[in-house]
């Protein structure tokens, strides 16, 4: 087996909501249970990850919503913007670290640590926009990470994998009008937040950048798998990306309560299989992934272990 390295840090626990909410510090627990219980545990090494800069995290957002943001924590705000998204006093923090989760697998893979990575962080990151917090998601934890793999490492196409449930509003309009990214996602259609017809493709220079494979109710492994196939892997051949990050949300689970796919973990360890294999071929096994949804207790702790037991096979 190989080495995957696996971001964590206690503090993604403090982001907490008052009340009920989906987006729990308890989706973290169930994940870490599972691990320690898990063989697996021996192929992952434990990194604990560094809080982004405000610089870091302006590659993608404006600097008047990162302050807005601090200020709303500070001021005891509970919710923000869509009131679906909400807020303690420790959320700022936690967001810049969920961040910096990303941007420290991204350094150890590129430093040859470790040939992947998996990123277990909160709060989620791909509805969040340049100027507003929308569907539980604060900072665009993948959108940053792909700015930082070309401003700060040097390498210009990235490929942008999106299995969650619902579409990355926040992460295609980051790259919409740009060829270097390509951003490809799989999801519920139609569904919040309301983006992701097949129609939407890019503009400008980046017409054609953007691929979208919305999925109907229903849908499940046979659907989501010919999407990867059609539409994904022919898009990559003439991309070819020079590294890899998946958006890595669970919630289209069969089990999952938001749900209204029947995506199984049989599917997401064949979407693993695929994209892992996309980054062996292209760009030399340097892939990382990074938790967006999945809410349910058993099914989430399942499908990370299968997600992972495809990034520990083999060599590297």
């Amino acid at each position: 087996m190989s080495l995957t390295a696996f971001i964590y840090h206690a503090d993604y626990l403090k982001h907490k909501p008052y009340g009920m909410h989906p987006e729990s510090p308890a989706r973290l627990h169930v994940i870490r249970e599972a691990i320690e219980q898990s063989p697996l545990r021996e192929s992952l090494i434990l990194i604990p990850p560094r809080p982004a800069s405000v610089d870091e995290i302006a590659s993608i957002h404006s600097r008047a919503y990162i302050a807005y943001v601090e200020r709303s924590c500070r001021a005891g705000r509970t919710m923000l913007d869509d009131w679906d998204t909400y807020l303690c006093a420790e959320s700022y923090e936690v967001a810049r670290l969920a961040v910096g989760g990303v941007l420290t697998a991204i350094e150890v893979v590129l430093s040859g640590q470790a040939p992947n990575a998996f990123c277990a962080v909160r709060p989620p990151g791909h509805h969040a926009e340049q100027d507003f917090a929308k569907g539980f998601c604060l900072f665009n934890n993948v959108a940053i990470g792909a700015r930082y793999v070309q401003r700060k490492l040097g390498l210009r196409k990235v490929l942008i994998v999106d299995w969650d449930l619902h579409h990355g509003n926040g992460t295609q309009h980051a790259f919409y009008d740009d060829a270097s990214v390509l951003y490809f996602s799989i999801h519920l259609w139609p569904y919040y937040p309301g983006t992701g017809r097949a129609s939407e493709i890019g503009t400008g220079a980046g017409e054609g950048y953007t691929i979208n494979g919305p999925l109907g109710w229903g849908s499940g492994d046979e659907e989501a798998l010919n999407a990867f196939r059609k539409k994904l892997i022919p898009a990559v051949r003439s991309f070819a990306p020079e590294f890899v990050l998946i958006s890595a949300g669970f919630d289209g689970h069969m089990d999952d309560p938001l749900s209204a796919l029947t995506i199984t973990e049989d599917g997401f360890e064949e979407m693993t299989r695929i994209v892992k294999g996309i980054a062996e071929e292209h760009c030399k096994g340097r892939l990382v992934s990074v938790l967006e949804g999945g809410y349910h207790p058993t099914a989430l702790p399942r499908c990370v272990e299968r997600h992972l037991s495809v990034l520990t096979e083999g060599g590297g």
